[in-house]
């Protein structure tokens, strides 16, 4: 199991076929807020699609495209069994600004988002 600040690092698009996955504690820059757990695949396919959707420009990204993005980058078999896209963006984005990977830009909106 991996949670708290421990974490797996991405090891591309492999998606296990048993049910015991490993899951990944997906927590929120917010205080108060309960993380939540996701699949080990679904969080290393969506963090190594948005890392490069974002890319290192020092501008970063609106959020708002981010989703869409993302999808491009995931294999056809990873969006078939990922499910929302959006959904995981967001619970991945949250988990990345907490751990210094991604940032929010300060000032600006909509909400721009770029790697650290």
């Amino acid at each position: 199991m991996t949670s708290g600040g421990n974490h797996r690092e991405p090891t591309g698009s492999s998606m296990p076929d048993t049910a015991a996955e490993d899951k990944v504690l997906c927590r929120t820059p917010t205080p108060g807020k309960k993380p939540t757990r996701i699949d080990a695949w679904k969080f290393e396919a969506v963090r190594r699609a948005m890392l490069t959707a974002i890319g290192r420009t020092r501008e970063g990204m609106p959020f708002n495209q981010l989703p869409k993005l993302v999808e491009r980058y995931l294999t056809i078999k990873e969006r078939e069994r990922l499910g929302s896209v959006s959904w995981y963006t967001t619970t991945v984005k949250l988990e990345l600004e907490v751990r210094g990977e991604i940032e929010r830009i300060k000032g600006i909106k909509p909400q721009q988002v770029r790697r650290v």
